[in-house]
């Protein structure tokens, strides 16, 4: 239950009342998570007026402020056209035009689309905690509950220079996948191989100099992927196949 609102006019501010060890308060960002309640009683500061909601492309990177909604993403210019299904797969249009980029990571799960492309062109956090600090996705996942505590994501940013192609299967066009592969390369032949449909977030299967293993290496990250959406042998077969076709659509 949320038993008291703030609305900071700094992230100084917002740092401040986050970072209290008493009462628990959490940053509210567009409320998704949030507004369905909680069973214990929190505080909740509100993002809304820091100025955290741009989108920036400088030089070859793209920077997206932690408020930005997946939808402001999507529709965004400099958005990766790749990386537009599976922004319309993490969420229909009224939660893309609400949920931001910052708290669906912070909340996702091993089905999160949105999640696995980034994993895939390694994205960068800003965090500020209370100094700032930068930590790539593939770091802050596994680690995100603690990390968070007292802290304040701001920023993700990502290369535009890689070329990304994405797969996936579910059981409906509109459903989360039960298996997902995301392939991101750079220039320099660098490659990394992002696999989601399961577990508590997506999975980094390969960051290499090339393109050469990572079909094996899609397999090999789904080798213990077996729950009640899918068996892992289902998964392993299919993860290869939707690498197959991530790589043939980058011409590697």
């Amino acid at each position: 239950m949320i038993t008291a609102y703030h609305r900071p006019q700094s992230v100084e501010e917002a740092l401040k009342l986050i970072s209290r060890p008493t009462p628990r308060t959490l940053p509210l960002g567009g409320g998704t998570i949030l507004s369905h309640g909680q069973p214990e009683s929190i505080e909740v500061v509100d993002l809304q007026a820091l100025g955290l909601s741009q989108i920036r492309k400088r030089g070859d990177r793209l920077e997206v402020g932690a408020t930005a909604t997946l939808q402001k993403l999507l529709v965004d210019e400099s958005c990766p056209e790749s990386m537009r299904p599976a922004l319309k797969l993490e969420a229909p249009l009224n939660l893309r035009n609400a949920a931001t980029v910052a708290g669906s990571i912070i909340v996702c799960d091993g089905r999160s689309t949105f999640t696995t492309v980034l994993l895939a062109l390694d994205a960068q956090l800003k965090i500020l905690a209370p100094k700032p600090d930068t930590l790539g996705l593939g770091d802050f996942l596994p680690v995100r509950e603690r990390r968070l505590q007292g802290a304040l994501v701001v920023q993700l940013a990502f290369s535009l220079r890689a070329r990304l192609a994405f797969e996936y299967v579910s059981r409906t066009p509109a459903d989360k996948p039960i298996v997902a592969v995301a392939v991101a390369q750079w220039p320099s032949g660098r490659t990394r191989v992002a696999v989601a449909g399961f577990g508590p977030y997506p999975g980094l299967a390969m960051d290499g100099n090339e393109s050469g293993g990572a079909e094996a290496a899609a397999r090999n990250a789904f080798h213990d992927s077996g729950d009640p959406w899918a068996s892992a042998e289902y998964r392993i077969d299919v993860g290869a196949t939707l690498c197959r076709r991530c790589l043939e659509s980058l011409g590697a």
